[in-house]
């Protein structure tokens, strides 16, 4: 029997008056935050200052605060989700459940060990936190939320209502207007009709995604989403991109992933390019008759820019010649411009010596990717997110013309690209939201199918709550990432609440595919079962645009200040 005051989570599956607890729920989360910044900010400052040093040698501590404040981001941006449904009158049964399973999860977590990743909890302690300092949580509204919040009463109950209702596209209304719902739909169907059908099959051969589905995407406008009009694009909102990433994703993550390559190279250009480079390449890139890929990165240099090696020299005519070695290179094959990240400015071994070239070149095929002089490269074989083929890129007294210096302006590079991280760790959020939703498609589809000791795999209480858990933290990531476009999309800052949005993206991404890989048990494990593509699939987005390490490295360094 409960004690006095306390609600039975078997009697009552939704809270009452759920909107006033996670409310009040949210300001002692806060105050915890805050006394968590005090004390690791007293850990890593030398003097006055905020040392780097410092950072590094309490790394645990550092970066468990950038969990932890995403986490309070998080349950903040679900609050307010919560508030303006019920305002429309479109708070209902699966939105109040995913609601307070959501605040019980990860009120539960603060209190008492946050899941960084699976093999990494961060425990308050670690943050130099106090008992005295945790009873901040000893809050009415937190208490009832953690004891009542999550239960598998609740998780039974938000299955159902999925199986009621498997014909949504997703679980829960997720706050958007209706124009950008009209978007969803119609990417949705696209991916239903064109992608899933395909997409294990390019995985398991291999393949490049074909030329088809590339124009079809550009003529459904997915590469000008954001670009202006005056530009050729359709001048739409980031979070615009963010529905269409997502769904296409949830089709196929190479296929999604497609317009991140333009994205990124339209915001160099709209952010750091000449009006005249501007008017060569954005009209192209908008329509998808110029395919463009990202060489940034090179062999041991991995997130830190800064040491790149690959140089660019002036020629007696006024054109650059590069030289160096590129890797991870996705879609390098058959793209028309490179923009590549190369050192210009002699004697400089940081990012101030860097500058953004774009870098022409003739699309090759998947048997001869190199076509011009001074270009070579191979493919790196990988386990996922095969559908654009990574490579190696090597530059040997390659040409580029003079005018295709970005900007016009040497050791301009490395703040031209800083400029451009915003939208891309936005875009690499959508994609996670996009994979982690295939994976619960694939779970709750097996579990509905798959019979054992007579009955459905869904009717077993831990099967049931995998899969609620995963659309309560599909949920909770996509609120995250629409707030950090809604945030882009008024013209603030919000490089913090983008990195945030990436690193619980990809974290919810994966532990979606793992779980309903196990949901799949044996059958998981076999190739032929998309499940298993959707795990490798996963598996990147801890990785690419800033692995999660790096991800809570930067937060920290912004908290801290």
């Amino acid at each position: 029997m409960p004690r006095d005051g306390q609600i039975d989570a078997e009697l009552v599956v939704i809270l009452p008056d759920l909107l006033s607890l996670t409310g009040a729920a949210v300001t002692p989360a806060e105050a915890l935050l805050d006394k968590a910044k005090s004390r690791v900010r007293d850990m890593v400052t030398d003097g006055d200052r905020v040392s780097a040093a410092l950072i590094d040698a309490n790394q645990t501590a550092a970066h468990g605060l950038a969990w932890l404040a995403t986490y309070v981001e998080a349950l903040r941006q679900m609050h307010k989700w919560a508030e303006r449904l019920h305002g429309d009158d479109k708070f209902g049964e699966v939105e109040q459940l995913i609601l307070q399973i959501a605040f019980g999860e990860y009120l539960w977590q603060i209190y008492g060990g946050l899941q960084m990743n699976q093999g990494e909890m961060l425990r308050p302690q670690d943050m130099g936190l106090t008992q005295d300092d945790q009873r901040a949580l000893m809050d009415d509204a937190v208490m009832t939320l953690t004891q009542n919040g999550n239960t598998q009463a609740a998780r039974t109950r938000l299955v159902e209502l999925m199986r009621e209702r498997l014909a949504e596209i997703t679980v829960g209304n997720c706050g958007l207007d209706d124009e950008l719902e009209m978007i969803r739909e119609q990417f949705r169907r696209y991916s239903v009709d064109r992608i899933i059908p395909e997409a294990h099959e390019w995985h398991l051969k291999d393949e490049l995604i074909p030329m088809d589905v590339i124009n079809e995407l550009a003529e459904m406008g997915v590469f000008g989403l954001t670009i202006p009009e005056e530009h050729g694009g359709f001048g739409l909102t980031k979070a615009s991109m963010v529905v269409v990433s997502e769904e296409l994703s949830r089709g196929y993550i190479g296929v999604g992933s497609l317009g991140t390559r333009s994205e990124i190279a339209a915001e160099l250009i709209l952010c750091g390019g000449t009006d005249e480079q501007k008017a060569k390449w954005l009209p192209g890139l908008a329509s998808g008759e110029i395919l463009p890929t990202a060489v940034f990165t090179e062999p041991n240099t991995g997130s830190d820019l800064g040491s790149l090696r690959t140089r660019g020299v002036k020629d007696e005519n006024g054109d650059w010649v590069l030289n160096g070695n590129k890797t991870w290179i996705t879609h390098a094959a058959r793209t028309h411009v490179m923009t590549v990240l190369a050192r210009t400015v002699p004697d400089t071994t940081d990012y101030r010596g860097l500058s953004m070239f774009l870098a022409e070149k003739t699309p090759g095929t998947d048997g001869q990717p190199w076509q011009d002089p001074g270009i070579s490269g191979g493919e790196i074989e990988v386990l996922g997110y095969r559908g654009m083929k990574e490579y190696t890129v090597n530059f040997d007294d390659f040409k580029v013309k003079g005018e295709n210096l970005l900007g016009g302006e040497e050791g301009q590079g490395f703040k031209q690209l800083m400029q451009t991280f915003e939208s891309a760790r936005i875009q690499t959020a959508a994609r996670a939201i996009g994979v982690a939703q295939s994976a619960l498609d694939a779970g709750m589809a097996y579990a509905e199918d798959r019979k054992q000791f007579g009955k459905s795999l869904i009717e077993f209480p831990r099967v049931s709550g995998k899969l609620a858990m995963m659309a309560v933290e599909i949920m909770v990531a996509r609120q995250l990432t629409y707030f950090s476009a809604w945030e882009k999309d008024h013209d603030r800052r919000c490089d913090l609440e983008a990195g945030m949005a990436k690193l619980l993206g990809a974290r919810v991404a994966w532990a979606c595919a793992d779980n309903a890989l196990q949901i799949h048990g044996g059958n998981g494990f076999a190739m032929e079962y998309q499940i298993s593509r959707i795990l490798c699939d996963a598996r990147i987005l801890n990785i690419f645009e800033g692995a999660a390490e790096i991800q809570a490295q930067v937060i920290a360094r912004r908290l801290l200040g």
